[in-house]
């Protein structure tokens, strides 16, 4: 795992964890710069998922250990807010579960929280990973997947989406699949708690109404009192398509 820093260090600090199979630059690029006047800016770049480096994901629970690790080295064991972007919200929620560092403010950016039993978790990622395997090693999203993205958000998030995902971005070529596996398939089934509450951290969950009412109910069933942030958008919209007022979201929830 590498971490990587921008901005001045005497500004507050905020993590930005990337989601599934995202390289940083992909996931962030577009809003470093939006972020920096205010904030020291710390990237986080999963084992496996990053080209300047040999290695492989292995669980959620090992990666988060590595993320509280660098916390606690860095800043003494308190951060002021940290923003997880899809499966980067389940590394918040651990963060917070487990304990180990302090957060002012956790942001889940339209996190599904997706769980499920080892069996179904299995089935899934036997669907899921030779997809995803494909995309990040040709480039290429299947003609079904972009039909249904287009149709459900038009040709702006659909291609903001995939770029996201590697498609005409930073190349994502040398990521394995066993890296891809591993944290497709860890993430449903690393146990979050319900209830979880910490009394110094405050809890901000981007709830994307167009993904169902069911995710608000999630955020509602992990965390005891969070803060929903609603747009009549779908996942990850707001950090897709408009950068400067998801900075200004951010913002106006940890400043």
């Amino acid at each position: 795992m590498k971490v990587y820093e921008f901005g001045k260090k005497e500004n507050p600090a905020i993590m930005l964890l990337p989601g599934t199979c995202c390289h940083w630059k992909n996931n962030f690029s577009n809003v470093i710069d939006l972020l920096i006047e205010d904030f020291f800016v710390v990237c986080v770049s999963y084992d496996g998922f990053d080209e300047t480096e040999k290695s492989e994901f292995q669980d959620m629970v090992t990666e988060v250990r590595k993320i509280e690790n660098y916390i606690n080295e860095r800043f003494q064991g308190k951060i002021h807010a940290v923003y997880g972007c899809s499966l980067g919200g389940s590394f918040v929620g651990l963060m917070v579960q487990r304990k180990k560092i302090y957060m002012k403010h956790g942001i889940l950016g339209s996190s599904d929280l997706d769980q499920a039993t080892k069996p179904m978790a299995l089935l899934q990622t036997k669907v899921m990973v030779p997809i995803l395997y494909s995309m990040l090693h040709k480039g290429k999203v299947p003609k079904f997947i972009a039909k249904q993205m287009l149709k459900k958000g038009g040709e702006k998030y659909t291609k903001n989406a995939l770029y996201m995902m590697g498609i005409n971005g930073v190349s994502m070529s040398f990521v394995s699949k066993r890296s891809i596996r591993n944290q497709f398939y860890t993430d449903l089934v690393t146990r979050l708690e319900n209830n979880i509450q910490s009394p110094e951290t405050t809890i901000h969950c981007f709830y994307a109404s167009r993904m169902g009412e069911e995710y608000k109910s999630r955020y509602k069933k992990h965390f005891m009192t969070p803060h929903i942030v609603e747009h009549d958008l779908l996942h990850e919209e707001l950090l897709l398509c408009t950068p400067k007022e998801w900075a200004e979201v951010v913002k106006d929830c940890v400043l």
